[in-house]
Parts: structure tokens; sequence; C-alpha cells
């Protein structure tokens, strides 16, 4: 016997990036060229190859390997990963080293909650 699960909903994705911090603006031109006009952008800290720079400070030289960073959040349904991920990628990219990382995740649930929809309708 085999058992099949009909899903009534697309399956929904959040879209996690991290960009340099003077690429947002070239990034938030391109998501909304490209439709996209809901995220979350959070400043935060991390390393990665570029493996951060010495400064002197006082006469002592310090490491500095946490570099400033911009993360950005974005949910969408199954139809705007691609879009969404080609204008990310337009506004980001420099070719050099420390241009970012985009990750993909399954967003399994997600609720409005002004209005108590769920699912596809609550991500817009």
């Amino acid at each position: 016997m085999t058992c099949v699960f009909l899903r009534k909903d697309k399956i929904m994705k959040l879209i996690i990036a991290m960009i340099q911090p003077h690429k947002l603006p070239e990034v938030k031109k391109a998501l909304f060229e490209a439709e996209i006009h809901k995220m979350t952008v959070t400043n935060v800290l991390g390393c990665g190859q570029q493996k951060g720079y010495s400064e002197s400070y006082r006469g002592a030289v310090k490491e500095i390997n946490l570099l400033k960073k911009i993360r950005l959040e974005i949910a969408v349904n199954e139809e705007y990963v691609k879009p969404t991920v080609a204008a990310i990628i337009k506004g980001a990219r420099s070719g050099k080293i420390g241009d970012g990382k985009i990750f993909i995740l399954d967003l399994p649930r997600c609720i409005r909650i002004r209005t108590g929809e769920e699912g596809n309708e609550a991500i817009g």
C-alpha cells in the first residue's frame, strides 16, 4: 500500500544572505527591481576567507578577524527563490573574496500576526 501526501501549499523558503555593508544599497535596488520588497536587515560580525586584518592602535598591533557584514533574511514562496537569489548576486557581486554567501532553507510554517493567515498567503 502506498501513501501519497498531497500538499495544498507550495514550499516556502527562507533566504539568508551575508553581504558587504557597502553593497546594501545595490542589493536593495536589485531586489526592488525584481519586485521583492519584504526583507529583514541586520548588522552582524563574521569571518570567512578574508581572515581579517591587522591594525595598530597606540603602538599595539591588534588582529581584527570579525568583520562587519549585513545579514539579509527574506521569506519567499517557491516561485520567488530564483529571482531573489539572482537579485542578491547582481547587487552584491564584486568578484573579490568577501562578497558573501546565500543560504536557502525550507520554511515549514509562516503566520501573519495581524490577520492570522498562514502559509503562502502570510508571506505575500
